[in-house]
Order: structure tokens, then sequence, then C-alpha cells
């Protein structure tokens, strides 16, 4: 297996599945001559041509508009939206139709498109580039939402998502795309939707994360055990479909459950977590759920970024006062 960025897992995935399958194509801003703002789409237009690296004008909705058709015309479309933030320009049509097509069609009609979409803080972005509204989607019956947080499972996840005859919006940590390096088999494989993974094992308090917060979280546990503290981490790989049961042995494992993540606390994605948590683990639980969260404000300006996303120190700090609390 070779080392490989998160960015050269995603673009060499969508060159093996183009070669693979002549229906899968991609459509977006700057994606074919330029080959996207980040280069995940580098060189693949000189190899299958216009017909199938298709540059879009600057809308949002006409994209996933586009790639709708195209989904329900045979293709299986892999739609780039440049960042997360720029999605809200086309909710109506991810929320309103590539969401509900099957049930509104009873069935006769599925659409096996993928929207890849880069989010989440790091990187010093302007205004409605790093903001974590993956909450939103969540909240869309019929759209499956997964967030690889390495660069195998960026393939494994891409991979699965585009065997699927359902719509997937597939998240891309932006602080990973050339930071997170780690080992890519050469053959293809898929990783289930729907099946985390505990990358971490531990005793004493479980860390649920997804995408770039799974990486902070595991740096946060190496410190918590020079302190003493046995972390759990457990990444979630996809948040629709939750994989229930998952959770619930992690956090029953340890008894005290630590929710890590960049967007907002008040209805993130956490405070669904911690609702599950809670039927289902309630009488394992020795202390409240706590949420490391972003606080309820915009997103700042790059300058003062770092007081915004959660950092190691204050993940340390809450996850021992957690361990304080008497069961």
């Amino acid at each position: 297996m070779a080392q490989k960025t998160m960015i050269e897992s995603i673009r060499e995935t969508l060159a093996d599945e183009m070669a693979r399958d002549e229906r899968v194509m991609v459509i977006g801003e700057d994606v074919g001559r330029l080959g996207g703002v980040f280069r995940a789409t580098e060189g693949l237009q000189a190899k299958f041509g216009k017909d199938r690296v298709v540059d879009m004008p600057l809308a949002e909705g006409v994209i996933v508009g586009a790639g709708l058709g195209l989904a329900m015309s045979g293709m299986r479309p892999v739609v780039e939206i440049q960042f997360l933030g720029f999605a809200h320009q086309a909710f109506h049509q991810i929320g309103q139709q590539v969401a509900r097509l099957r049930y509104r069609s009873a069935g006769r009609h599925s659409v096996p498109m993928v929207i890849r979409a880069p989010f989440g803080g790091g990187v010093r972005t302007p205004e409605l580039h790093s903001d974590a509204f993956e909450a939103l989607y969540v909240h869309c019956p019929g759209l499956k939402v997964v967030a690889p947080s390495t660069a195998y499972d960026a393939k494994g996840l891409l991979t699965a998502a585009l065997d699927t005859d359902d719509p997937v919006l597939y998240l891309e940590p932006l602080k990973g795309y050339r930071l997170q390096r780690d080992e890519v088999p050469d053959k293809r494989y898929a990783l289930p939707i729907g099946k985390s993974q505990v990358v971490r094992s531990g005793t004493d308090v479980t860390i649920v994360a997804w995408s770039a917060a799974v990486q902070l979280a595991l740096k946060a546990a190496d410190e918590l055990a020079e302190k003493g503290i046995n972390a759990l981490v457990l990444d979630l790989r996809s948040l629709v479909p939750l994989d229930v049961e998952g959770v619930a042995a992690a956090v029953s494992a340890t008894g005290r459950a630590v929710i890590l993540h960049e967007a907002p606390l008040t209805g993130g994605f956490g405070s669904e977590l911690a609702a599950t948590i809670q039927q289902e683990c309630f009488y394992d639980l020795l202390a409240p759920v706590y949420r490391i969260t972003a606080p309820d404000t915009p997103y700042p300006l790059a300058g003062i970024e770092d007081a915004y996303v959660p950092n190691q120190a204050r993940v340390v700090r809450d996850v021992q006062a957690l361990m304080a609390v008497a069961p």
C-alpha cells in the first residue's frame, strides 16, 4: 500500500471509477480545465474528455439539478460543490428533489449521484467557505451523508457512494486534504455506509467525532492518556445512516460520552447523537453527555478562527471536567 494524501485518494478513486464505468461523470465549477479549486479532479478532463468532465456555471442549483437529470437518465454523476456553505444555493434541489425522488416516484426512479463538498476550519478561508452545515442535510430523508477522516476512508466511502443507487452527500475535510496522509490500497474496495469504527480503544470516556474532528480527538486522547484518562475514540464515518448499535456499544463500554464537532452547538448533529445516546445507553451513563462544539455565532474572520473551532486544549479540559462528575 502506498502513502497518499486525502486529495490524492479522492482524485485516484474518481479516475479509477470513471475508467471502470463509463456512466460515471463529473460536473461542477472549474472541475475540468482547472482540475478543481483543490485539484481533486486534476487531469480527468484530459483523460476522459469534456463530455464526462463538465465545467458548469457558477450556479449551485443548476449544477445539482443537472446532476439529478443525468442520474435519472442512466448516468452516475459526481457533482462537486466547491464548499458546503455554497450548497445553500442548491438546497431546494437537494432537499426537495434529489433526496425525495425515490419516495415521490414510489420507487420508479432512483438517484445514483454523489455530491462532493469540502467543509470545516483550520485553513483560514473567507466567509461561507468553512461552515459545518452537515446537520441541515442530515435532516433530508432519502439522502445519505458520509464524512471520511482519512485517505483510506476517503477511497472506501467514495467507492461505496458510487456503488449505491441513492444520493450521497460526501463531505470532505478542508484541513485534511493535504495534511492527512495514510496508507491506501491500490485495489478497489468499498467501506459499508452506515458503519462506524473505533479508531482508539479506551475505558474511561468515549469521544464521538467525524471528519477532521477525528484527528483532533486522537491527539487529545494521547494527551489525556498522559494525564491518566483512557479515551475511546469513535469515528462515525457515516451520519446517515447512523450506526446506532456502534455508538451505543462504544458509549456503554466507558459510561461517559463526549461529542466533538465543528458546527455550532444549537441544532448541530451532536444534538441528535446526544438524544440517541440518552435513549440507548441511559442505564450505562455515569455522567451527562457532553458536547464540544463551535459557539452559536456566524463563522468568524480568518484571524480569529482558532478561537471558534474546538482545539486540543479545550477537548482535554472539557473531558477532564466530565471525568470529575461523580456517578
